[in-house]
């Protein structure tokens, strides 16, 4: 009987190792002198030690948190001051680099109410911190973007007032190009700011009709003639046969279609080549855009259609982090997918389905 109930117990904290094992948040363990006990490969990713370094150590020497000294959750729980306690800290990993963690915290005790130690369950949130400030700083620079687009307007608009019928017609002309460009630029800050603001909130409404997307992307593709030969770029449109009309909301796919050709601009060299194309088969249609430019690098491809994700070839770059979030909600609400295909160096390829009805 005795051997039967050990086996099982054995049974038991070997299943419950593989569960700790198997999380994918990092896990320590402590006696209830906060000597670590356990220590799980997340842990290991997290602060840079080994299970073998940081067993038998005071959890402060491995952590280094930034609540370790005055305030230490572990001994909260382990005094019987809190049962639980969730929160936000820092650590130290082994490199010496500051990780902002999310942590809970919780004591141990065996069947007869007896205080055996506790456990600490964390998770790196430096990423998630970054998406904060690239948010803080979107709204900061939609701010800053669009008074300066206005003080230029009043700027341009009062010197017209002020010297009406004074202007040679050459100076009129190139005053009102200005204004005529600001506005544009404004147009499109306030259309980010909106998508944005849709995409926050997931009122990103769709009003679906019939669409004619050869008319939609031949029109983009003329539009985009002018600006691909002012940047020295081959546009080309391949395509067999015309495509179907489908049920879509045409303003929306448009502006979806317009990122995606303004991102394949924004990272193509001179000389470079821009490719549209399109196919379809029995339920779908596909609309791929190919550029030829930097490449997206293999760590930011899980993360490219986030909002405010931006990638290490696009930090110089103009832009708001929300354009492929917002084209992946434009596409998704058609029931459509999105997929990208990159290559470091070599360039990327964005390939939209859509279905041909909203029944498929």
């Amino acid at each position: 009987m005795g051997d039967t109930r050990r086996e099982s117990d054995i049974g038991e904290l070997t299943f419950y190792n593989f569960i700790i094992d198997s999380l994918p948040i990092a896990i320590l363990t402590v006696n209830a002198d906060f000597n670590i006990t356990g220590f799980n490969p997340w842990a290991e990713e997290v602060t840079g030690y080994s299970e073998e370094e940081a067993i038998g150590h005071y959890c402060g020497e491995i952590l280094k948190g930034g609540m370790c000294e005055d305030n230490c959750p572990l001994k909260a729980v382990l005094k019987r001051e809190r049962p639980i306690t969730q929160l936000e800290t820092t650590i130290y990993n082994k490199q010496g680099d500051l990780v902002p963690v999310r942590m809970n915290t919780a004591a141990l005790f065996d069947d007869d109410d007896n205080l055996i130690g506790g456990v600490e369950a964390f998770q790196d949130i430096s990423r998630l911190k970054a998406i904060e400030r690239e948010k803080d700083n979107l709204i900061s620079m939609f701010a800053h973007d669009m008074k300066s687009s206005i003080t230029i307007i009043g700027g341009f608009a009062l010197r017209l007032l002020k010297k009406v019928g004074s202007l040679d017609e050459e100076k009129e002309k190139k005053y009102l190009e200005i204004i005529r460009k600001e506005s544009g630029n404004l147009e499109f800050i306030v259309e980010d700011f909106l998508e944005f603001a849709r995409l926050q909130t997931g009122k990103l409404k769709l009003d679906f009709g019939p669409t004619s997307l050869d008319r939609e992307l031949m029109e983009l593709f003329d539009a985009y003639q002018i600006k691909a030969k002012q940047s020295g770029i081959h546009l080309e449109f391949q395509t067999d046969d015309a495509l179907p009309v489908i049920e879509a909301d045409a303003q929306r796919l448009r502006r979806a279609f317009t990122n995606l050709f303004d991102n394949a601009f924004k990272f193509s060299e001179s000389e470079g080549e821009v490719t549209l194309a399109t196919d379809e088969t029995d339920k779908n249609v596909t609309v791929s855009i190919k550029d030829q430019g930097n490449g997206i690098d293999p760590r930011d491809l899980p993360y490219i259609f986030d909002a405010f994700h931006r990638g290490r070839g696009a930090r110089k770059e103009e832009g708001s982090g929300v354009g492929l979030a917002a084209v992946k909600a434009i596409v998704e609400g058609h029931g459509g997918k999105i997929h990208v295909e990159s290559e470091l160096g070599k360039g990327s390829v964005f390939t939209v389905s859509l279905p041909k009805s909203r029944e498929a």
